[in-house]
Parts: structure tokens; C-alpha cells; sequence
């Protein structure tokens, strides 16, 4: 049980709008990066392999392949040097933490993609692939 005030501090510094992504979805993380006085924007894309803690000690790590090198970075999910998080593909997993993907290569890297349910679609989470491409995977 964390301490009211400690909680009620940190409410403060908590971003307002994260998007709601899991554990295999890939995701475009908008990095800010400082360049001399200038500042842009780097995407970091990858499917996130772990999540963990509370508030604003919260991360999650993403993983991408890179020159045929894997990649991992971790980042705070309220950090300011964060722009923006896209989730790009939801993935189908059962697993906690994905840390098996560090020794598959090739199409068994691969994750399955879990389908928005009826009730997610009316909302406006429906995915926009065209449905040729849903109905090929299905065979």
C-alpha cells in the first residue's frame, strides 16, 4: 500500500492520455531527442516484451530487429522525453512477459494478431486493414 500523499504528489506529473497497449503489440514510440538546440521527434518501433510497475515508475521495454541485431529499450510510460505512443498491430499472446522472442529467428519471431471483438469495433478501436488481408489470415 503506497502512502496517500506519495500518491496523491505523483497524480500531478501522470500523463492524461496513454493509449491502452499489452504486452505484443507493436508499437511506434515518438522519442524526443535533443540535437544540438533543435528537438525532433524519433520513432522507435518494436512489439513490447514486458510491462511492469505502478504510477510513474511504470515501463515498458520494446524490442525490434535491427540489422539483423535485436534491439531493447525500456522507457517510463509518463516520461516527458516520450511524444507520443501509436499502437500499430495488437498481438496475440499468453504470456506475461515475452522474453522467449530474444532467441527466435525468422517467422517463428512472428506473433499471431488478436482480433478486435464486436463490441470494440462500435467504439472506433476497429483496425484499419482492408478485409482481404483479415480474411487471408483466417485460411
Amino acid at each position: 500500500m503506497r502512502n496517500r500523499h506519495i500518491t496523491s504528489l505523483e497524480a500531478s506529473y501522470l500523463k492524461k492520455t496513454i493509449p491502452t497497449f499489452d504486452i505484443g503489440d507493436e508499437v511506434n514510440v515518438g522519442v524526443r531527442i535533443l540535437e544540438g538546440g533543435k528537438e525532433r521527434v524519433q520513432p522507435f518501433i518494436g512489439i513490447v516484451i514486458s510491462r511492469r510497475g505502478t504510477g510513474t515508475s511504470e515501463m515498458f521495454t520494446v524490442r525490434r530487429i535491427v540489422n539483423n541485431e535485436g534491439v531493447e529499450r525500456t522507457f517510463p510510460v509518463h516520461s516527458p522525453k516520450i511524444a507520443g505512443i501509436e499502437v500499430r498491430r495488437r498481438g496475440k499472446v499468453r504470456r506475461a512477459k515475452l522474453y522467449f522472442l530474444r532467441e527466435r529467428v525468422g517467422k517463428s519471431r512472428r506473433l499471431r494478431e488478436r482480433r478486435e471483438s464486436a463490441s470494440d469495433e462500435s467504439k472506433g478501436a476497429a483496425s484499419d486493414k482492408p478485409r482481404e488481408r483479415e480474411l487471408a489470415g483466417a485460411v
